[in-house]
């Protein structure tokens, strides 16, 4: 039984475990293991919004960001999904992984002019990218061999951890928690960039990209997941793209992940920003929508034992405030980050 906190950043705790040295878990579960000197990875979502039928301009856009990712410095691993939001926009988001923060940078500076550096006819673009060391961040898989998200880019994975399957156990795995209580800082700030909206976001915010894959699922496991997980996982999901804020998300998306020839897989994942770690353990241990999520996964799981095929992971990062990056061009206001602003700085 490993730490899912790996061994050269573990330090002499002020802030103790939510369980007992002695714990063992009641199923295993596993973690991303980055090379020891990597201390820094980056995650930027690429968005492109338009409503209605796909105009030309969003075929363009995604083939340029494609291109962009495949050229010299682009990211070792990204991936694409796709969903309708609160007010019935299509957001098509290509998200990318660097372990090169100097690859990223010299890359980024070219590449975000062309993103959300012109006006494109009939669609918006945006661009959220998040920078954290390593510390500021946690993953959790409930299997071994098919990575997801930031975890492809890890040198492997870990063998059965301890913090897990039990309230608590996500700030337990991020390295920061052992000495630090992550708490919120100032409420974020709109800032004007000529037609571009950049959202300067609070020291620790929150990130969650939290996914399924059923892909391997057989007809009985499948039609048990889809007629009864998943339909309770949706409804958890919409609260928090339309009543989230009231409790500390700023927005919510539910994504269909794309295959590469643009078609649905079989993989769905959730990715909201919350404005702190502490309100996204509360909605997780108590409120009545995640409650349900909870109890319908622990009856699919019960009732297929060992030999569930559906396959579950996640994704959390506390980023400080200049590991942040937030930009829109032509969104409407209730896109990602801008849901969170309050006041516009001219």
């Amino acid at each position: 039984m490993e730490s899912a906190i790996p061994a050269h950043l573990e330090i002499q705790r002020t802030r103790h475990k939510h369980v007992s040295d002695d714990y063992r878990p009641p199923y295993p579960s596993f973690v991303a293991r980055y090379k020891p000197g990597v201390n820094r990875v980056v995650m930027g979502y690429f968005g492109v919004q338009y409503r209605g039928t796909s105009p030309a301009a969003a075929a363009e856009a995604l083939a340029e960001i494609a291109r962009l990712f495949a050229g010299e410095g682009g990211p070792s691993h990204w991936d694409r999904a796709r969903y309708v939001d609160e007010a019935g926009y299509v957001n098509i988001v290509s998200v990318a992984y660097w372990d090169d923060i100097p690859r990223f940078d010299a890359w980024f500076m070219p590449a975000r002019e062309v993103w959300t550096g012109k006006t494109r006819q009939d669609i918006g673009t945006f661009i959220e990218v998040l920078r954290p060391t390593v510390a500021r961040h946690e993953t959790l898989f409930s299997s071994l061999g098919r990575p997801e998200g930031v975890a492809v880019i890890a040198e492997g994975m870990s063998g059965e951890v301890q913090e897990h399957a039990y309230w608590g156990g996500m700030r337990d795995r991020i390295p920061l928690s052992q000495t630090d209580p992550i708490s919120p800082g100032c409420d974020p700030e709109l800032v004007r960039d000529g037609a571009r909206m950049r959202v300067k976001a609070q020291d620790n915010l929150c990130l969650i990209r939290s996914g399924q894959d059923w892909s391997d699922t057989e007809a009985s496991e499948r039609k048990l997941y889809l007629d009864d997980v998943e339909p309770v996982l949706r409804e958890g999901m919409d609260f928090l793209r339309d009543g989230g804020l009231a409790i500390g998300c700023y927005a919510n998306r539910y994504m269909q992940v794309l295959s590469a020839d643009g078609s649905a897989s079989e993989k769905s994942y959730g990715q909201s920003w919350w404005k702190s770690l502490a309100a996204l353990e509360r909605w997780a241990e108590s409120h009545p929508t995640h409650v349900k999520i909870f109890g319908a996964a622990m009856k699919y799981l019960s009732t297929l034992g060992p030999s569930a095929k559906l396959r579950l992971y996640h994704e959390v990062t506390v980023a400080a405030a200049d590991e942040q990056f937030f930009e829109y061009l032509n969104c409407h206001p209730k896109t990602g980050m801008l849901a969170a602003v309050e006041t516009i700085a001219a």
